[in-house]
């Protein structure tokens, strides 16, 4: 079991940066892969970014070039940088943890994202 905790989410402008952060309660490195979701109101959870434990990431298409995600395993932290935020980006952001064999994901509490001007 692991617990995951989101913060870093609050309300900005369009253009604007934020970076929001995923603390992990055990070594993120014994995960296949960390990654954040969203979910606007209304719609399904996406899946935003990944990245795995060999540091391969994928990016859904409408952030690629604007979202980065990064880990730092002796922080057991998780990290998304959110460049040019848009309206559209509106959402409440969640922390996954991955793992194969059994196959399990394990989710954090979510931290809400407001991009209005």
């Amino acid at each position: 079991q692991v617990q995951l905790v989101e913060s870093g989410g609050g309300l900005v402008q369009p253009g604007e940066s934020l970076r929001l952060s995923c603390a992990a309660s055990a070594g993120i490195s014994s995960f296949y892969a960390m990654g954040w979701y969203r979910q606007a109101p209304g719609k399904q959870r996406e899946l935003v970014a990944t990245i795995t434990t060999t540091s391969v990431t994928n990016y859904a298409d409408s952030v690629k070039g604007r979202f980065t995600i990064s880990r730092d395993n002796a922080k057991n932290t998780v990290y998304l940088q959110m460049n040019s935020l848009k309206p559209e980006d509106t959402a409440v952001y969640y922390c996954n943890a991955r793992k194969l064999a059994p196959l399990s994901d394990y989710w954090g509490q979510g931290t809400q994202v407001t991009v209005s001007s």
